[in-house]
């Protein structure tokens, strides 16, 4: 898919590149980062780093961009998977500079993309998931709209301790009304 640049106020999303792979292996040094992800357990190489971006930008039903900010910050990134014969998505966000954490600026691009998803693409349904130990997630989501819709109970293992996985969904109708 072609992804285009979204632009808003304080903010810019723009598609993946090959040389964004060093900030992703940085962001994933990081265990404050990292304990809110589903993906990596151990930090990247940067090959793999590269290889990952390549893979994202040939997918064909993947919309994923990076999060700068408008004096250029690379911040971190928002992606939808999307399921075209369904028409829905499954949505995913990070912000990996934690100087960055609590300034609406991840709300801000979870916004730019589901407007995308509903507007541009036409899409019946946005899901995610997220441990309920990321509270600031779960407010970031329901500012943008998303209602809780289940409770996978103690699905994750980390820290030596269970914790449960939310899942949240959005309906464009219910995106509308916002």
């Amino acid at each position: 898919m072609r992804v285009p640049i979204l632009k808003g106020k304080n903010i810019v999303l723009r598609p993946l590149r090959l040389s964004d792979a060093p900030a992703f292996c940085r962001w994933f040094k990081n265990s404050e980062v990292t304990r809110f992800l589903k993906r990596y357990e151990d930090p990247p190489t940067l090959q793999e780093e590269r290889k990952y971006i390549q893979e994202q930008n040939r997918k064909r039903d993947n919309a994923q961009w990076i999060i700068m900010t408008t004096d250029g910050a690379m911040i971190g990134t928002v992606g939808l998977t999307i399921y075209p014969v369904h028409r829905r998505a499954v949505y995913g966000i990070f912000i990996g500079d934690p100087r960055y954490w609590g300034q609406g600026l991840g709300t801000e691009a979870g916004r730019l993309a589901v407007a995308f998803a509903f507007r541009r693409l036409r899409l019946h349904r946005i899901e995610l998931r997220v441990y309920a130990y990321n509270i600031r997630g779960m407010k970031s989501y329901k500012k943008i709209g998303f209602r809780t819709e289940g409770r996978l109970r103690d699905h994750l293992y980390r820290d030596g301790t269970y914790h449960d996985e939310i899942v949240m969904g959005i309906l464009r109708s219910e995106f509308r009304n916002l």
